[in-house]
């Protein structure tokens, strides 16, 4: 009888730690009727390249770039990079590495299978 009851324990622990492991939660709903916050303007980076254009790149909200080059404005998304922060968006991709003056900025065409194409320019922070 004994050996039933620690059996049956044993057996109704185990199960509502496989059940409590399984359950899933609703994701963060959020109301489209809530207004959200404009993002805050941020600072202008302004970049040289080695072509002799120039990049200004802001950065409304820490997963976006806005890029400025060749007098049009490009909106990117953040993605996913090995190293450095690397930005999507328009047929283009912004990646830089390091920050401040001296901080190296690349504009590359960005494929539509997702790839990052050929460079375009070759920039850094002035």
């Amino acid at each position: 009888m004994e050996i039933r009851l620690k059996t049956l324990v044993s057996f109704t622990f185990a199960s509502t730690l496989l059940v409590s492991a399984c359950a899933s939660f609703p994701p963060d709903k959020v109301d489209a009727q809530t207004p959200v916050a404009a993002p805050s303007m941020s600072s202008v980076h302004n970049y040289r390249c080695q072509s002799g254009e120039t990049i200004a790149a802001t950065y409304p909200t820490t997963d976006s770039a806005t890029v400025q080059y060749k007098g049009n404005n490009y909106n990117m998304r953040i993605a996913v990079s090995a190293s450095g922060s690397r930005y999507v968006g328009d047929e283009l991709e912004w990646w830089t590495k390091g920050s401040g003056p001296g901080s190296e900025g690349t504009l590359f065409r960005h494929m539509a299978d997702g790839t990052t194409g050929e460079s375009i320019e070759s920039c850094s922070e002035t």
